[in-house]
C-alpha cells in the first residue's frame, strides 16, 4: 500500500511570519494540498512561534474537523515536545494545544525550545515515566500516538511497551547521505537497510511506521520502497519545490515519488 502523504506547514507560516498580515494564508495551503490529494496536514508549533502559531492549530483543526460528512477523512498530525509548557509569548503549552485541537494523531518529538530543527529520536533508556503519562493524556483526547524515533530496534520496542501507537522515523542521516553521496553509494544503501529493518521490526511488534525529515524527489523513491511506512510527513523540500513548480504541482510530484516502484 502507498504511504499517505502528510504535508507539513510550518513553511507557509514562516514566510507570512516574515512580515505582518496574513498572507500567505496556512488554511488555505491546507486546502490547496487536500485538493491535490494529499491525505494529511502535519504543523509543529514551537514555543518561540516562529512559524505555526496556536490560532492556526486552532483554524486547521477546524478546517479538517468540519469537512462534509461525505468527504474522505484528512488526519491532522500534530507535532512538539509533550514537555513544553505554557510560555509568556502566548503559547499555551503542547498538552493545551492537543487538548483543544484534537487532532488525529500527535507525534512527540524531543526537541529544546531553542532546536533549529529536530535531530534525533527519544532516549528510552532513561525513566520515561512522565512520556507514557503524556502518552496516556493524548490517547484520551482521541489522538493516536506517534514518537519520533531513530531506527534502533531496541529502543522502538520500549515505544510499544509505553503505549504509542506509532513511530516515526528520523530520515535525516538516510537523506543527508543520499543527498551527498548519491542513492548508489555503499553508506546510502546501509543506511537504507538498517532503515528497512528498523520498519520492519516496528511491524513485526504491532507498531504503525510513519517517517519523515529531509525526505525530497531525490530520495523518496527508494525510501518509499520499505512497504511498512504507511505515512511520510514532508514539509521544507515540498514547499521549497513549490516556489518552482506550485503548490498544486509540487504535492502531485511527491505523490508521485511515493507510488515509485
Amino acid at each position: 500500500m502507498t504511504a499517505l502523504l502528510s504535508v507539513n506547514l510550518n513553511k507557509i507560516a514562516l514566510l507570512r511570519n516574515s512580515r505582518e498580515g496574513t498572507t500567505p494564508s496556512v488554511s488555505g495551503a491546507a486546502e490547496t494540498v487536500i485538493a491535490a490529494g494529499a491525505k494529511g496536514i502535519t504543523v509543529h508549533p514551537r514555543p518561540d512561534q516562529r512559524h505555526i502559531r496556536p490560532d492556526d492549530v486552532a483554524t486547521l483543526a477546524q478546517l479538517l474537523h468540519n469537512r462534509p460528512t461525505d468527504a474522505e477523512t484528512v488526519e491532522f498530525n500534530i507535532e512538539g515536545n509533550p514537555f513544553a509548557g505554557p510560555r509568556d509569548n502566548g503559547y499555551p503549552g503542547f498538552d493545551a494545544l492537543i487538548e483543544t485541537a484534537r487532532p488525529h494523531q500527535a507525534t512527540l518529538v524531543p526537541d529544546t525550545d531553542n532546536q533549529l530543527t529536530s535531530d534525533h529520536g527519544f532516549d528510552l533508556r532513561q525513566d520515561s515515566r512522565e512520556l507514557a503519562a503524556a502518552i496516556a493524556r493524548y490517547q484520551r483526547a482521541g489522538a493516536r500516538v506517534s514518537l519520533f524515533m531513530d531506527p534502533d530496534k531496541d529502543q522502538i520496542s520500549r515505544v510499544r511497551d509505553l503505549g504509542a501507537q506509532r513511530i516515526e522515523l528520523y530520515t535525516g542521516p538516510f537523506a543527508d547521505a543520499a543527498n551527498r553521496q548519491g542513492l548508489e553509494h555503499p553508506d546510502t544503501q546501509a543506511l537504507f537497510d538498517r532503515y528497512q529493518a528498523a520498519a520492519s521490526h516496528a511491524a513485526e511488534i504491532g507498531l504503525g511506521v510513519n517517517a519523515g525529515h529531509d525526505l525530497d524527489l531525490h530520495n523518496l523513491p527508494l525510501f518509499a520502497q520499505i512497504r511498512e511506512v504507511v505515512e511520510v510527513s514532508i514539509g521544507h523540500a515540498l514547499i521549497k519545490d513549490a516556489l518552482m513548480m506550485g503548490l498544486t504541482a509540487a504535492v502531485g510530484a511527491y505523490l508521485a515519488a511515493l507510488k515509485s516502484p
